[in-house]
This record gives C-alpha cells, sequence and structure tokens, in this order.
C-alpha cells in the first residue's frame, strides 16, 4: 500500500511539474485513465474498499482503547493529579473555589 501511494504521489508530482507542454500532459492523462479504469485496478481498489470496511470496527476499538490509555497516563504525570492524597481537596475551575 505504500508503493502504491508513493506511485501516486510521484505520478502527481510528476505531472503537475512537467515542463513538456500540453502533448507530454496528455499522454501521461492518457496513461493514467486507462490505468484508472483497467479492470485489475478496479478489482484491487474494490478489495482495498472491502478490507478498510471490515477492518473499521477493528480499528475503531484500537484507537478508542489506545486513546483512553493515553488519556489515564497523561492525567497522572499532570502535577497534582493525585488529589486524594491532598486532604480530599477537589478541581476548582478558573473562578476559584466552589461552594
Amino acid at each position: 500500500m505504500k508503493k502504491l501511494m508513493l506511485l501516486i504521489a510521484f505520478g502527481v508530482g510528476y505531472v503537475l511539474g512537467a515542463r513538456a507542454g500540453h502533448e507530454r500532459y496528455d499522454q501521461i492523462m492518457g496513461l493514467l485513465l486507462r490505468v484508472r479504469d483497467d479492470p485489475r485496478v478496479q478489482e484491487k481498489a474494490h478489495q482495498a474498499v472491502d478490507l478498510a470496511k471490515q477492518q473499521a470496527p477493528v480499528v475503531k476499538d484500537k484507537v478508542g482503547a489506545a486513546a483512553s490509555s493515553a488519556a489515564s497516563t497523561a492525567a497522572s504525570k499532570m502535577p497534582g493529579a493525585n488529589h486524594t492524597s491532598e486532604g480530599g481537596s477537589h478541581l476548582a475551575g478558573p473562578q476559584g473555589e466552589l461552594p
């Protein structure tokens, strides 16, 4: 997948940076359209979409777990995070102590 992205990025950069004139641009775009419409490319694109749909719930769960873990770790490393050891004080908002 990384190679495909690199190839696409290279192709886009070449097309945008090419100074060979309109004729070369037309050749490049013709090749791009032929590749895009190739049944093998279409099949791989559909397979990639199907795989992404299948893996989305797994990725969602992993991202949620990682985010929760990161939040817990960050909260534990913040100064004053352990308020129970400070005599049971609570967090105050920007307006100061709450009644």
